[in-house]
């Protein structure tokens, strides 16, 4: 049964007046990032910031559509949705165009689609309704392997574009799976995964390797509190490495000391898998597989690092990491990015005199480096302006997810959330230095029609979902 709600009074214009300020203020960073004296008015087409006057009112035209449907369109279409977008990338892998070696745009004459920032709202809609059907338990693994597939499969496509910002932005709607119930520990094993992926690029295998093995010893006597136990485990290991060495001196074996650290560690871990079993020591067999699975990890990140990622990519890691400095090369992008956020001091140079802004030395600074014109021009006060008003946004956002009747929408707002927060705090960590340049847009502010309309979507269809929040039960 539906309930009569007027529409206009119950969506949420607090979160829209955020939105039309970030929206505002982009397309007035854009002016001061690409302003030419031969081409003053703001309005001209003939340059990107009267273009992006264009995206701006075709985005209030989709957020007025996008609200006066039906919110159980959403629900309904969701997976239709997904599969449309789906289909979209891979047609842009034949029909699209190349840009900047990434074949992710379709182009039709002057307007360019690049259907990667549209599949994240559709994958949001696909996951929500997966995750908020009855009796769905996350933390079974045949559910917890369907969700993944539904963020997987857009990866996979963006990733033979290739566009690995993009593909990246995926991995946040992990908050997604921890606030429907995911295990606590699954959650902090993505985070000691991601603090172990930086420590590998710092330091060498052998060291890392050889700390895992450490750290298993210290939290199996955490867990059972028996240090005899341990004693047992390092005996076995001592025995088996040693043998191990001998037979390398003795037989003059070609083996590496990573070689044979980690078959010490698979051997003596399967002695001692069947003597715990025998006793029936608990919870061996999982931090077991646990120290494995980080050893695997540790080696592919390696092989990844050297053999995937092409030379531009490691050294704007390493940079960021502090391992190289290259400034006139790969790290000429930060370097000249935190010279401008630098230069603009408390208040910043004022509007249209920032000198960094108005001589090109940052590449891109309307699009993906548009955070360098807000520091230059408007100084730390402007920066702390932007970054409250992105604060206020996705905190809203959160007090508005909390309060849906649905497990749909409550989901798809964390999904919004974690979209928007991604792309906001690597954006602006990028150009900070504290994240490699990646190559994503800061949302409702850098130029482009592509991504200020898929953040619209993305962000409308969830402020439709709550304007309607007490018309249906969906």
């Amino acid at each position: 049964m539906r309930r009569k709600v007027i529409l206009w009074n119950s969506i949420d214009w607090v979160t829209i007046l955020v939105y039309l300020i970030l929206v505002f203020l982009g397309w007035i960073n854009i002016f001061a990032a690409e302003y030419d004296e031969e081409h003053k008015s703001i309005l001209d087409i003939s340059r990107r910031y009267g273009k992006q006057t264009i995206w701006i009112g075709a985005a209030f035209l989709l957020a007025f559509l996008v609200v006066v449907i039906d919110s159980r369109f959403y629900l309904f279409f969701a997976y239709a949705i997904y599969g449309l977008l789906i289909f979209s990338l891979l047609a842009v892998l034949v029909f699209g165009r190349e840009i900047h070696g990434a074949r992710s745009w379709f182009e039709f004459g002057p307007i360019r689609i690049q259907p990667s920032e549209f599949v994240k709202f559709a994958t949001g809609l696909a996951l929500a309704k997966y995750l908020s059907a009855k009796h769905l338990n996350i933390n079974n693994i045949k559910s917890l392997a369907s969700a993944a597939i539904i963020v997987v499969v857009p990866v996979l496509l963006i990733l033979l574009q290739p566009d690995m910002g993009s593909a990246l932005v995926f991995f946040s709607l992990v908050l997604v799976l921890y606030r429907n119930g995911l295990s606590g520990s699954i959650f902090f094993a993505g985070i000691f995964v991601a603090i172990l992926s930086i420590l590998t690029l710092f330091f060498d295998k052998l060291i890392i390797t050889t700390s895992i093995i450490i750290v298993s010893f210290a939290v199996f006597w955490i867990v059972e509190r028996k240090m005899k136990y341990v004693i047992y485990a390092m005996a076995i290991f001592a025995v088996i490495s040693g043998s191990l060495y001998g037979l390398k001196e003795w037989f003059t074996f070609d083996l590496s000391n990573y070689f044979i650290l980690v078959m010490s560690v698979v051997l003596s871990g399967l002695v001692y898998l069947f003597l715990s079993y025998r006793r029936k020591i608990r919870n061996v067999s999982i931090i077991y597989f646990l120290m494995v699975g980080a050893l695997v990890f540790t080696f592919s990140e390696n092989y990844v690092f050297n053999n995937v990622l092409e030379p531009h990519q490691q050294k704007r890691i390493n940079i960021v990491l502090g391992i190289e400095f290259d400034p006139a090369g790969s790290g000429y992008n930060i370097n000249q990015s935190k010279i401008a956020i630098g230069s603009g001091g408390f208040s910043g140079k004022g509007f249209l005199k920032g000198t960094q802004t108005k001589f090109k030395f940052v590449p891109e600074q309307s699009t993906d480096f548009i955070f360098c014109t807000v520091g230059e021009e408007w100084g730390f006060i402007g920066t702390l302006t932007v970054i409250a008003l992105f604060s206020i946004l996705l905190i809203r956002i959160i007090q508005l997810a909390e309060r849906q009747r649905s497990a749909f929408a409550r989901l798809y707002g964390y999904v919004v959330f974690s979209i928007i927060s991604f792309h906001v705090v690597v954006n602006i960590g990028m150009t900070i230095g504290l994240f490699p340049v990646i190559g994503i847009p800061l949302p409702f502010f850098s130029y482009g029609g592509s991504s200020l309309w898929a953040f619209t979507i993305l962000l409308f269809i969830f402020l439709r979902m709550d304007a309607g929040r007490m018309e249906y039960f969906i």
